[in-house]
């Protein structure tokens, strides 16, 4: 096999959370055009039909299955309608993510705290425990969940998502450790500020935004697409011996003062 042919995923089945739109949509439609077929998920029912059938439309394998990952019988279902779909689930992408406060640690309270942790740390150790017998069961599988440079280096007035990021890059080290043998491999990507909705209140900051500009070493503030790359890559034979590893998509942020 040739490298190039390592990066397709074709025959392989991937669940993308959160990827009606952002980060997650732009992962879903780069496994699909490597040939995956990808399981759209978020929330809302129609928006994932509408996604799916735009990838329907240009040729690729996908369906639209919607779940909260704040509800744990919502994630069972996900993960049982992919199986009776399509009889595996190869790739799971953690995506989806909330950041449902911005200030200082003090000024947060329990309810916040509960809801972050919820969606950010516990649905994704629920959905990746769900997977786990299916993947061990056909011989491997990869998980790549979606952390944050803030999960690494602390930031202002994001402490509460920064505790659930790093504890999602945690998360990812002991998955790589005690399923390595059962052929799951298991990754965390950190991407730096990119333009998304859940992003929106820092970017749309014109001089937060400049700010951010003038400390990374590329100067600008990422889009979607460009944390699709490392994702096949980790998802695909490509990086088959890449596990437990944390990767950060950042323009040099982590590098930068």
């Amino acid at each position: 096999m040739s490298i190039k042919q390592k990066f397709d995923v074709t025959g392989k089945v991937a669940i993308i959370t959160g990827s009606s739109k952002g980060i997650g949509l732009s992962i879903a439609k780069g496994l699909a055009e490597n040939g995956a077929k990808v399981v759209i998920s978020s929330r809302k029912q129609d928006a994932v039909d509408a996604v799916a059938k735009e990838l329907q439309e240009a040729g690729f394998e996908a369906v639209g299955i919607a779940c909260h990952i704040g509800d744990p019988e919502q994630c069972e279902a996900l993960i049982n309608k992919t199986i009776e779909k399509y009889g595996r689930i190869d790739i799971l992408v953690n995506n989806a993510a909330i950041n449902p406060y911005y200030g200082p640690l003090e000024a947060s309270d329990t309810e916040v705290f509960d809801k972050i942790m919820n969606v950010n740390v516990k649905a994704p150790w629920l959905l990746s425990n769900l997977a786990h017998p299916h993947m061990k069961a056909q011989g491997g599988g990869s998980i790549i969940n979606i952390a944050s440079v803030e999960g690494i280096h602390p930031g202002f007035k994001l402490g509460l998502y920064s505790v659930t990021k790093s504890a999602l890059i945690m998360l990812s080290k002991n998955q790589a450790k005690e399923w390595g043998r059962h052929g799951i491999r298991s990754n965390a990507v950190c991407p730096g500020l990119v333009k998304t909705k859940l992003s929106e209140a820092l970017w749309s900051d014109d001089k937060l935004a400049a700010g951010y500009k003038a400390v990374v070493p590329l100067k600008r503030i990422a889009v979607p697409d460009e944390l699709a790359g490392v994702v096949m890559l980790l998802a695909s034979d490509a990086g088959s011996y890449m596990t437990g590893g944390t990767y950060a998509v950042d323009g040099g942020y982590l590098i930068s003062g």
